[in-house]
């Protein structure tokens, strides 16, 4: 039997490379809040972060420390780092561009609860979905770090706010791993997705891949 997109209870969108195109600016605000200890630590900083897409930053950072700089005397603390990251990051989320295409799905999808489930911090997320008024589209929450994707599906199912059938549309591997934990549908979109290998894992995986949201307005799910 073949599901439309219309007809899922619950619908859970990761935010960025999916709800915003603001990869780059989480991928920019790592590289500079670390540039301080060099080139090098830089961008070791930004490859850990783009292989664990969907990670919160408390543990990017908490890596950062304890594997990239360890030998730096004195260490910063974690919060230090994730207060410049945060900073550098707001001023980007204002410029991000909103997928054009949410306005059109919400319409046709009436009858779904609609949740955001980020890697984000969640103070952060709902401040800019409300600067962007976008907000209002997500009745079920927006939820982000500290809590991991895995800590906020398994709350949101026990609360009864995810039932279903449910669909997680995302842009990470650590997305499809949080879903398949859950046992919820996975859909990936591809168009801002900073995971280099996300052709060669979705064909191992038989994950549908679309280009974009509208896409998924066409497709039929087993």
């Amino acid at each position: 039997m073949k599901r439309s997109i219309e007809s899922y209870s619950t619908l859970i969108f990761d935010c960025d490379g999916v709800v915003l195109d603001s990869n780059a600016v989480k991928t920019r605000a790592f590289y500079e809040t670390a540039l301080e200890f060099g080139q090098d630590a830089a961008e070791q900083l930004v490859a850990y972060h783009k292989a664990n897409g969907g990670v919160s930053r408390f543990k990017k950072f908490d890596y950062f420390l304890a594997n990239i700089v360890k030998n730096v005397d004195p260490l910063p603390s974690r919060e230090e780092l994730v207060e410049k990251y945060a900073r550098k990051v707001r001023e980007g989320l204002v410029e991000s561009r909103v997928e054009p295409n949410i306005d059109v799905m919400k319409r046709l999808t009436p009858d779904s609860n609609w949740l955001i489930v980020s890697g984000g911090a969640q103070d952060e997320l709902r401040w800019v979905f409300s600067e962007k008024g976008i907000d209002v589209l997500f009745e079920g929450g927006i939820f982000g770090s500290p809590d991991s994707k895995e800590e906020i599906l398994d709350r949101e199912i026990t609360k009864g706010n995810i039932v279903e059938p449910a669909l997680f549309i995302g842009d990470s591997k650590y997305d499809y791993l949080a879903a398949k934990k859950y046992n919820i549908d996975f859909l990936f979109i591809k168009q801002w997705t900073e995971f280099a290998g996300w052709s060669e894992f979705c064909c191992s995986h038989n994950i549908i891949v679309c280009e974009e949201l509208s896409d998924i307005l066409k497709l039929e799910f087993d």
